[in-house]
């Protein structure tokens, strides 16, 4: 209580915090877009800058559930060709910092990701060749722009999910690969914020760690709500998801 106190915590804020948790731990096991809302709402309590070194830990821990459960379904292959160029994307984040206007970037990521969505279903409805998907500069567009999402304001969900749909993967398959993804990012990003940006410290890891129930709570739901959507329908459910993220990206 003394540290939520010397925060200035209040009672209403630490159970939006607990809630953030338990969406972020759902969407990391397989039900993406939940936490879209994560991101303004620790903004709103911490501020842009210093919610994301609360964040990111909390991110972290739910990684690993995700992982832990799905970590034999993931296609390595995809992750290899996206992985290198999502580094090169957080770097950039890293040295365009404190210049970057985090709504404009937001409403440009949300722009591109319906543009992105269009042409995915204008693809799957000529029924053809799948041309972008096996194209260097897909992987290369698709992880510089999820890299650098991630790291100025932690909204790379939609991008990546974007570069999972093109490749068609089953559901198993998309949900282990996109957790794999995001905790080697993740963990990458750890001492860039906390060396670099110097927004984690004790008292923000310690309130992650509070959070720990919530995160754990989130995944046991996240797995019975994957379970329960059909193999056929899960492509679809991400898809709306995606959409509405990217809406919520312009609020």
């Amino acid at each position: 209580m003394e540290l939520l106190s010397s925060l200035q915590i209040n009672a209403l804020e630490w159970v939006i915090i607990m809630a953030c948790g338990m969406l972020i731990g759902m969407s990391k096991v397989g039900v993406p877009g939940v936490s879209m809302i994560v991101v303004p709402a620790l903004a709103f309590i911490f501020g842009a800058k210093a919610s994301t070194g609360v964040l990111l830990p909390i991110l972290m821990m739910a990684d690993i559930f995700g992982v832990a459960y799905y970590r034999r379904h993931a296609n390595w292959g995809h992750l290899i060709k996206v992985l290198p160029w999502a580094v090169v994307g957080l770097f950039l984040a890293l040295w365009v910092g404190e210049m970057v206007n985090d709504e404009q970037f937001k409403n440009l990521i949300a722009i591109l990701v319906f543009l992105s969505v269009g042409l995915m279903l204008w693809q799957d409805k000529r029924k053809g060749t799948h041309f972008f998907p096996d194209k260097w500069w897909f992987a290369a567009t698709m992880g510089i722009l999820g890299g650098f999402a991630t790291m100025i304001g932690n909204v790379a969900g939609p991008v990546f999910a974007i570069y999972l749909l093109a490749m068609h993967l089953p559901k198993n398959s998309f949900i282990a690969t996109g957790a794999w993804f995001f905790m080697i990012i993740n963990f990458t990003k750890f001492p860039l914020q906390l060396f670099v940006w110097n927004n984690i410290n004790a008292e923000t890891l310690m309130i992650d760690l509070m959070t720990l129930p919530a995160i754990a709570l989130g995944a046991f739901i996240g797995f019975k709500v994957v379970k329960i959507i059909p193999e056929h329908t899960y492509r679809g459910f991400v898809i709306l998801i995606t959409v509405i993220s990217a809406f919520l990206l312009l609020l």
